[in-house]
């Protein structure tokens, strides 16, 4: 597989950019600042990328380490303000 192959997916970035081609993300990354680039997140992206390109292997794994890499610090919150949902079983009119 070559550095011009496509994602499945595009892989879109913060600032409403997005990875179309594995060169895309390759180039990316080169940009990052070295301090970035040496995060563990960082360095199996790459590795992934270069699994797919030399041994052609399927984009989705580079596209999954990308990802994890990009949302390195997103932390996800509990929205402690929705609604309970009852996965109960469901009550049926003779039941009433």
């Amino acid at each position: 597989m070559s550095w011009s192959s496509a994602f499945d997916d595009p892989i879109p970035l913060p600032r409403g950019r997005q990875f179309v081609t594995l060169k895309d993300a390759a180039n990316y990354i080169q940009k990052l600042p070295k301090a970035e680039q040496d995060l563990d997140e960082w360095q199996a992206a790459v590795e992934a990328l270069l699994l797919v390109v030399e041994l052609n292997g399927p984009t989705m794994m580079a596209g999954i380490g990308l990802l994890r890499a990009l949302n390195l610090n997103d932390q996800r919150e509990f929205n402690t303000s929705r609604k309970d949902t009852h996965w109960g079983r469901r009550k049926l009119k003779r039941d009433e």
